[in-house]
């Protein structure tokens, strides 16, 4: 039976906090910290205790009947632990009752050359894994959608658009390629914060090391980092992985609403561009014609969380002493797990949006012939093959456009009568908007080898990012798997001995 007053007489201190506060800070009960964290805590403690023994810190036998006594607590799903107030948090009431089980000569053990400091800088690295590699995962899947509707659509022609005013023409496989292009970059970002994974604090203790002659490169390993303290101090002040997160998953979320916003665009009447098929929209309590494509608007929504995440780390970061901090290694990091996962889920319903969407093909070829888009190409068209400077040749076209409006007729019926009266000789051939996106392969044009070529570039970096995660997720498994050969070999050579 558990004492419900775990660690009360801690030697300087002789009385709990006071229930209000304690009530704020740790929760009526350890529930929501030991569904959070302790797994992550236990693995910690495997791993330390194998390293103690292992250096002849702490006796053999006591880390093994240590070792059993937490394997049994977690087989049971911390039971014991239940429902139970945690005066001083989760891990002393952790902590109490392994000793009020195994004895405090046993028990008592687990803290050596150990803080909470260290141990949860650790446990925050590898509860990050989880979400770290889901956001990658659902990141990689946008992305091979966002390549394979980029070659499948590279030659259904649509307008681009700046300020809102049909441009030039393009193809929609050619936008999804531009969206794809982006987002490389911020999975490319994601990675690079993601390293700050591959360091373990534990060993820094509570700031400034030990003297107690530890292997802080051993129980890294075997928690599947590649990395041990380099600087005490900074093990445990630092928790800028928080903050790299949400750096790259804001900049995420921002190629996210863009997309979004153009869809949302395209999906009205108005537009007609894009047709959303039935499980993606949603209907009217009271309008009976309506499709709303409310999904897009979650992606908008969702994609914007992590900047006020971001926001809020850093500040709560900001200005803090460089040392062991609860607004940094708390407060600021309490800012992460709802953030990661709305950017988790804005990316996965962005994929099924691009993955369900059908282009309009007549309306976008329709809209970007009306909307004058091969303007750009009858000037160029002027200026070489009537030898007239690009400027005057912008002006001419200008004229011709705004003529062509006020009398209802195309570009290419506009221009012949203009042009020959003004003495120049030139093509009107192939003056169409698919004509004119597929003669364009330069500077990343939206010609279809163009595309084609852009799309094997970024596959490409795509199947590193695949091996790169799959190399992490590797290592992680095998260190788990050489904990537990640690584990057993410790038990076996206790045996031995007996």
């Amino acid at each position: 039976m558990v004492n419900r007053e775990p660690m009360q007489n801690t030697g300087r201190l002789s009385s709990f906090m006071t229930p209000s506060a304690r009530r704020i800070l740790f929760g009526e009960t350890a529930n929501t910290a030991i569904e959070n964290d302790l797994e992550h805590a236990c693995y910690v403690d495997r791993a330390h205790l194998v390293m103690l023994a292992e250096r002849g810190i702490v006796d053999a036998a006591h880390a093994v009947q240590l070792l059993q006594g937490i394997d049994e607590l977690e087989e049971s799903d911390f039971s014991a632990l239940r429902g139970k107030p945690a005066p001083r948090g989760l891990y002393l009431l952790y902590e109490s009752y392994l000793m009020e089980r195994l004895g405090a000569h046993i028990g008592g053990v687990l803290q050596t050359a150990r803080s909470r400091n260290d141990l949860n800088a650790t446990v925050l690295m590898l509860r990050l894994r989880r979400p770290y590699r889901e956001l990658v995962r659902q990141s990689l899947r946008l992305q091979a959608v966002l390549l394979r509707r980029a070659r499948q659509y590279s030659a259904v022609t649509m307008p681009a658009y700046t300020h809102y005013q049909a441009a030039l023409p393009v193809s929609y496989g050619h936008y999804l390629a531009g969206i794809a292009a982006a987002l490389d970059r911020d999975i490319a970002a994601l990675f690079e914060a993601g390293a700050c994974l591959k360091r373990c604090s534990l060993g820094a203790g509570a700031v400034g090391g030990t003297s107690l002659p530890i292997d802080p490169v051993r129980t890294a390993s075997l928690l599947g980092f590649d990395e041990s303290p380099l600087n005490s101090i900074d093990a445990v002040a630092s928790r800028d992985v928080v903050i790299r997160l949400l750096s790259a998953a804001t900049v995420m979320g921002v190629t996210l609403s863009r997309l979004a916003n153009d869809f949302l665009l395209w999906t009205t009447s108005e537009f007609g561009f894009i047709l959303l098929p039935d499980d993606l929209v949603g209907s009217s309590s009271m309008m009976p014609q309506k499709r709303n494509p409310f999904v897009l608007e979650h992606v908008l929504g969702r994609s914007a969380a992590p900047l006020g995440g971001f926001v809020a780390a850093a500040t709560a970061m900001h200005g803090t002493p460089f040392s062991n901090s609860i607004a940094v290694g708390t407060e600021a990091v309490s800012h992460i797990w709802k953030n990661l996962q709305s950017i988790i889920e804005a990316v996965t319903l962005a994929r099924l949006v691009i993955d369900g969407a059908a282009p309009q093909a007549e309306e976008m070829i329709r809209r970007a012939t009306e909307g004058f888009t091969c303007a750009t190409e009858l000037a160029n068209r002027l200026m070489k093959e009537g030898g007239v400077a690009f400027r005057a040749a912008h002006h001419t076209v200008g004229a011709i456009v705004r003529d062509a409006i006020e009398r209802g007729e195309s570009l290419d019926r506009a221009a012949g009568p203009q042009l020959e009266a003004a003495g120049y000789t030139v093509s009107l051939a192939g003056l169409d908007p698919a004509a004119v996106a597929a003669a364009s392969p330069f500077g990343g044009g939206p010609a279809v080898e163009s595309i084609n070529a852009s799309v094997a570039v970024l596959k490409k970096r795509w199947q590193g990012y695949c091996d790169r995660i799959r190399v992490d997720e590797k290592k992680w498994q095998t260190a788990r798997a050489n904990l537990s050969e640690a584990i057993s070999n410790l038990a076996a050579a206790r045996e031995a001995r007996n």
